[in-house]
């Protein structure tokens, strides 16, 4: 693999000439790199120095991984654990799901060269910031490091919980990872945001002959 490649969320391949520049791949000046923005259902990797992967989390979880050796790392970005039937390997073949965007994330990493033995993970995410009884945030906190420990993976670094959404600045080629908290003015956005992509989704899956989705459900 040359270069970098992206999944959007209704894909079920890879595509390394998907066009990545619309509205999620921009050049920040001050940063002096490009800067490509992961949403929710997606993920990304590259081996490209001069980028930067993004992203705003409230209650998803995103795991950034990466092979110091080789240079190649990428990020996930997901928002609810895995399909309700509760096996990991019969969930929906969607990246919304944790577990489908952990093993999606990981085997591209492995086929654009990175080792299995050698990555380095840090998780980010978690926070309850929507008003309701189902506690998504602690459930896609916890799923994640059930996950890396029933894989056998070490996690290099976490930041998970509490109640405020994150703005995590991923460099690969480096690990270097910038979060910062958001507020509660923005705690609120990105509540709505993650309750009208619920929705969405909710819809797109009644259209479908079969599967289950979980809402982030009302107070």
């Amino acid at each position: 693999m040359t270069g970098a490649v992206a999944l959007r969320q209704s894909d079920e391949v890879w595509d390394s000439a998907i066009d990545t520049s619309a509205g999620r791949r921009f050049f920040d000046s001050a940063a002096s790199a490009w800067m490509v923005k992961v949403f929710p259902g997606e993920f990304y990797v590259t081996k490209k120095a001069d980028e930067v992967v993004l992203t705003v989390l409230g209650s998803c979880v995103a795991a950034c991984i990466r092979d110091p050796a080789v240079g190649i790392g990428g990020m996930n970005h997901f928002m609810l654990p895995s399909h309700n039937s509760g096996d990991w390997g019969g969930s929906l073949k969607s990246t919304r799901f944790g577990n489908f965007a952990m093993e999606k994330l990981i085997n591209e990493l492995i086929k654009a060269g990175a080792a299995r033995e050698r990555m380095e993970i840090k998780v980010f995410g978690g926070a309850n910031v929507t008003e309701s009884s189902n506690a998504v945030g602690t459930d896609n906190a916890e799923f994640v490091l059930r996950y890396l420990e029933a894989e056998g993976l070490r996690c290099a670094a976490k930041d998970l919980g509490g109640t405020l959404p994150r703005r995590i600045h991923y460099y690969p080629t480096t690990g270097r990872v910038v979060r910062r908290l958001l507020g509660v003015n923005e705690r609120g956005a990105v509540g709505r945001e993650e309750n009208d992509y619920g929705r969405r989704l909710l819809r797109q899956q009644q259209q479908q002959p079969a599967g289950e989705i979980e809402l982030f459900g009302d107070s």
